[in-house]
């Protein structure tokens, strides 16, 4: 694995932590999505329970890392999404999963050092679920640790952000940004860099699933719709059937090019009729809209409401 430049601060301030047996029993790794926090996580946790860490980092031969490697260590639990009684996967972190985690926690370590569960997403928690980590949170036992891991640490209550240790992770500056996706061999990675808005994970991920065509598809239907030519009900459709958030996170950005194009009188992309005002509306509505996706509401009617208004 390419252990990405900007985590070097953050992995250091975390260590010398450590170092002082001055850890905390809950961390918030929240930021972007793209960023590496989940790689970060596991490399933190495998180092913490290594039985012979060197620099905050596994060993790997150990049996500690054997267990963790295979998935079956007795002292670490990884918490996500969960199942519903029809099997279908949830959408949600339910108060029942919290529950039996902190049950979980609330025993003693079988190799005697420290007991880690991760959440993640934690920002997928509903209000019960939410409300029932408070107490572990609030009464943490010895020798434990809680991890959480949010893209969208914002959705989550106050109550349980104020009792973590924050790490953010920041988008970093172009020039590294580009340097990592060039170093692990990112074909075309100025154009993907500029795609992804700067995030370098979400740069390399666009290029290996293709995405970057899905980008210009975008633009043509939103063209398309803005000179009366496309059909708004089966470009929804079209859009909910592969990716939807992704399409809207480029509709978004094509939208943003439009406004900027306006604003030093060149030539617009998209040829919109809609005036300033409108164009930034419609961003928010974008963005809005993808939110929205993950709730109960019609993803057919959202997005056709959204290019109705486009059109």
């Amino acid at each position: 694995m390419s252990i990405p430049s900007w985590h070097a601060e953050l992995w250091t301030r975390l260590q010398a932590r450590r170092q002082r047996d001055a850890l905390p029993h809950a961390l918030l790794l929240c930021g972007p999505q793209g960023l590496g926090k989940r790689d970060f996580l596991r490399r933190f946790v495998r180092g913490l329970l290594c039985q012979h860490p060197q620099d905050g980092d596994a060993c790997g031969t150990c049996r500690s890392c054997l267990l963790f490697d295979a998935g079956t260590h007795p002292d670490y639990v990884a918490l996500t999404y969960g199942l519903r009684k029809d099997g279908v996967q949830r959408q949600d972190i339910v108060v029942d999963q919290i529950r039996e985690l902190s049950a979980r926690l609330a025993t003693a370590s079988q190799f005697g050092g420290w007991q880690v569960a991760s959440i993640d997403p934690a920002d997928a928690m509903n209000s019960a679920a939410a409300n029932a980590l408070l107490k572990t949170l609030e009464e943490p036992a010895s020798q434990t640790m809680l991890i959480l891991a949010a893209d969208a640490p914002w959705r989550m209550p106050a109550t349980i952000r104020s009792r973590c240790q924050r790490i953010d992770f920041q988008v970093p500056k172009h020039e590294e940004s580009l340097a990592w996706l060039q170093r692990i061999g990112v074909r075309d990675a100025e154009a993907a860099l500029v795609a992804a808005g700067g995030n370098p994970g979400l740069a390399r991920i666009w290029v290996e699933e293709g995405s970057l065509a899905q980008r210009q598809e975008v633009r043509k239907d939103l063209a398309a719709l803005a000179s009366g030519r496309g059909d708004a009900i089966a470009m929804g459709k079209r859009w909910l059937d592969d990716a939807p958030e992704q399409r809207l996170w480029f509709a978004a950005q094509a939208v943003a090019d439009e406004m900027r194009a306006r604003a030093t009188a060149q030539s617009t992309p998209l040829s919109s009729s809609l005036d300033g005002e409108g164009l930034m509306a419609w961003y928010d509505a974008a963005n809005r809209t993808r939110d929205a996706l993950r709730g109960p509401l019609r993803g057919d009617l959202l997005l056709l409401e959204l290019l109705g208004r486009w059109r």
